[in-house]
């Protein structure tokens, strides 16, 4: 029996969602394929439910470095109400435990962060999509079940205290892939002798895109409705972009149907060993590669073009 076609168009580019809160990422990326008629599309990493900002969902062949998206850096601001624990580590959880808030300064807050700076482990929360025999760990997490999780290393960059209350701090965190933030502001309540859980989270910054760059669902759903999806196209934003770090490479016609087929290629560039990013001699964004030292070029993630399709 053939392979059924996807229903969709062949629509290329990235379009960064303000995810709002109560949402699930996989519901807003169903959205946004939807508004788009893109037959593939894919995110760029989950946010809780609760958490809004930064959803950057790659279409079509965009789908193809939304893993390296993932790996990127992250910026969030948090809000931690002190003295109330919950199962979720944050407020869409269920209270397990109350505690006096002591008195404390920010220039005390400042300081406690500042020892969370730095590479540490961290556990996953049980509360989270990481998968335990296939099941995800939220799931048996509402089953009353928890399982042992492993830790893993993550980096927290920076840590900056924009407010405080009584009951309260805000914070802004720049931290590597992987970073829990409900378990980071577990830990900082912890150890100032109360516990707490977040409230408000809100990812401002996710490799290299900014909220400038966002739209809102509602906003795309209403240029839909009163444009079409010609407008909708003009959102999206070029896949050559979302890797500014990665060197850009040149290369000739000849190379190009090389690394089509899957074969290395020789270049003359004074790159040391890196990803790069390969342009035809037109400045056709053909998709990822990986450069040794001495110039070989070994195609990772090359593009479809819309006449191969």
């Amino acid at each position: 029996m053939g392979r059924r076609n996807k229903k969709g168009r062949d629509i290329t580019g990235i379009i960064v969602v303000d995810k709002p809160s109560g949402r699930s990422s996989n519901h807003v990326l169903q959205q946004v394929k939807r508004l788009f008629d893109a037959k593939k599309a894919g995110h760029t990493g989950s946010l809780d439910p609760l958490a809004t900002g930064l959803l950057p969902i790659c279409l079509g062949e965009a789908t193809k470095v939304s893993s390296y998206l993932l790996d990127a850096d992250k910026r969030y601001q948090v809000t931690c109400q002190l003295g109330i624990l919950t199962d979720s580590g944050d407020s869409d959880g269920n209270v397990i435990e109350t505690n006096t808030v002591d008195e404390f300064t920010q220039q005390q807050l400042v300081t406690l962060v500042s020892k969370f700076i730095g590479q540490q482990q961290q556990v996953p929360p049980m509360y989270s999509a990481l998968k335990h025999q296939g099941q995800p760990l939220y799931k048996l997490a509402r089953q009353g079940i928890e399982v042992e999780r492993k830790s893993r290393q993550i980096t927290i960059y920076d840590i900056q205290v924009l407010a405080c209350t009584t009951d309260t701090f805000t914070l802004d965190v720049t931290c590597s892939k992987g970073t829990y933030i409900r378990t980071l502001v577990e830990d900082i309540s912890r150890d100032l002798g109360c516990g707490g859980h977040v409230v408000m989270l809100r990812r401002i910054e996710v490799a290299g895109y900014q909220e400038a760059q966002s739209i809102s669902v509602e906003q795309l759903d209403i240029l839909a409705q009163q444009e079409g999806i010609p407008a909708l196209d003009k959102c999206l934003l070029p896949t050559e972009d979302a890797l500014p770090d990665w060197p850009a490479i040149d290369v000739s016609d000849d190379m190009v149907t090389a690394l089509r087929f899957g074969q290395s290629v020789q270049v003359e560039h004074a790159f040391e060993r890196a990803n790069v990013r390969l342009f035809d001699q037109e400045k056709v964004f053909l998709g990822l590669g990986e450069m040794s030292e001495t110039g070989l070029v070994a195609p990772k993630r090359v593009f479809v073009t819309a006449a191969e399709q």
